[in-house]
């Protein structure tokens, strides 16, 4: 289907109407997941002016003032939902997450996506802002922890995603199902998602939604360097590396020169201390502003294998929803 037919097919659709876009306010349950240096406001509000959901990574700001003003900005691009991610990991010098809390809400932000550690510690005062929180899991286990405390909605990361997959090593094809049979609330799948096909295949297996990172990542309005983009439309879907595995700490990233020296240095029984030079965020952040694509680890899915082009994030989100809709229709057409 050509971009003209696809856009023209999504504006003579009605809203694709689930419990997660129900729950949150949104058109269609397509959500740009949160992520460091790439969940600014020109890529988010592009996904939530098209009907999907835009998220701001809040950490990616460098102080709880600078997010406000970046919501303000996203605020002047759209007026429709936009949620802020807030990643809460333990750090030797964590940053002001109460201060960062506090900017969300007097932001009037309505939807928080959390990561990381339990969200239970920020519930409280989300709630009585009226806020609308997701939570990232990567087990059931831990959805089910989320829906106990109280969240709207979960994302289940299913192995195949960029960053951080957990320790259990179940992919969403397995991960997805086992979640719609344990959860209550809505959820939306994550890890693997890029495309039409994997919205049918999400919601046929239980899903309200999905997300999707490494696809919104190479967009047009990804604050990002053209040539990571570019890196991403070359590389399969075998071009990624997993590092920290001995560690305990299992993240995904982009083969590079710096990836494989981690892996070759903690396979050889080294420990963090031997490659923290190298995985050194600022080096990470060097690739997405320079394009230096060996200047330090970068994270993508396995995804990026069926990611061919750079399109706007609109176009994503509308040609996503309509390949979905056709998938779907084809496969009943089968039983007639």
């Amino acid at each position: 289907m050509s971009d003209t037919a696809t856009t023209a097919a999504v504006t003579a659709t009605p809203r694709l109407r689930t419990r997660f876009t129900e729950a949150l306010g949104i058109e269609y349950p397509v959500v740009q997941g949160g992520m460091m240096w790439v969940g600014r406001a020109e890529l988010a509000a592009a996904v939530s002016e098209a009907g999907g959901l835009g998220i701001i990574t809040a950490l990616t700001q460098p102080t709880p003032a600078d997010l406000v003003s970046e919501i303000e900005r996203a605020r002047t691009l759209t007026d429709k939902p936009i949620g802020v991610n807030l990643t809460i990991l333990p750090s030797i010098t964590p940053p002001p997450y109460d201060e960062y809390r506090r900017a969300i809400i007097d932001a009037g932000v309505t939807i928080v996506e959390t990561a990381g550690s339990s969200p239970e510690p920020h519930m409280e005062m989300f709630r009585d802002a009226g806020i609308r929180v997701i939570h990232k899991c990567t087990s059931v286990r831990h959805a089910l922890k989320a829906q106990s405390v109280g969240v709207t909605a979960v994302s289940i990361d299913g192995f195949e995603c960029a960053g951080h997959p957990g320790e259990d090593d179940v992919p969403g094809l397995v991960l997805i199902p086992a979640a719609a049979d344990a959860l209550e609330i809505p959820f939306i799948a994550s890890g693997g998602f890029a495309d039409g096909r994997g919205l049918a295949a999400a919601l046929a297996l239980g899903a309200d939604g999905v997300n999707m990172g490494s696809r919104f990542m190479c967009t047009v309005e990804s604050p990002i360097a053209q040539a990571v983009k570019e890196r991403i439309v070359a590389a399969s879907e075998l071009d990624t590396n997993l590092i920290f595995r001995s560690l305990h700490n299992t993240a995904r990233v982009a083969k590079n020169a710096v990836s494989d020296e981690v892996v070759q240095i903690l396979a050889a029984g080294g420990r963090f201390p031997d490659v923290q030079p190298l995985v050194a965020g600022a080096r990470g952040r060097r690739v997405f502003e320079d394009g230096d694509l060996d200047a330090g680890i970068w994270t993508v899915g396995q995804v990026q294998g069926i990611i061919r082009d750079i399109p706007t994030a609109g176009e994503v989100v509308r040609r996503t929803v309509a390949q979905a809709r056709d998938v779907l229709t084809a496969r009943l057409a089968a039983f007639g």
